[in-house]
């Protein structure tokens, strides 16, 4: 009995190898693409530095301002209820009430974390 050409072995020999490979080389490439996605999130700056970029003007690139009360090395809690009392206007209508009231609290928590570590 004649096996049919599609099914002959010797015409699918190579099938199975073929198959593996192409399998292997799209594993490959979907680890290099996890790979390259994850150093790119490790490379970006924390939140929070960002955020402060913004108190450069008054308080130096490090919360170590000239002139200005230095705000670096406080403790997170310290700066965020600081931060939180100028947004709520307890420090009268002045600058920084109104910066502060332009930030969430998830941001000016960001804010605090970041300028706590500075020293």
């Amino acid at each position: 009995m004649m096996l049919p050409a599609s099914l002959s072995p010797t015409r699918n020999a190579g099938r199975g190898h073929a198959t593996v490979r192409a399998l292997s080389a799209a594993l490959l490439m979907l680890a290099a693409a996890t790979v390259a996605q994850a150093q790119q999130s490790s490379a970006l700056p924390p939140a929070g530095r960002l955020l402060a970029s913004n108190c450069f003007q008054c308080h130096g690139t490090n919360g170590k301002g000239p002139g200005f009360e230095q705000i670096n090395g406080k403790s997170t809690d310290e700066i965020y209820k600081d931060l939180k009392e100028m947004q709520a206007g307890k420090e009268g209508q002045g600058l920084m009430t109104k910066h502060a009231m332009g930030y969430s609290d998830a941001q000016l928590r960001a804010i605090s974390q970041w300028l706590a570590t500075q020293r």
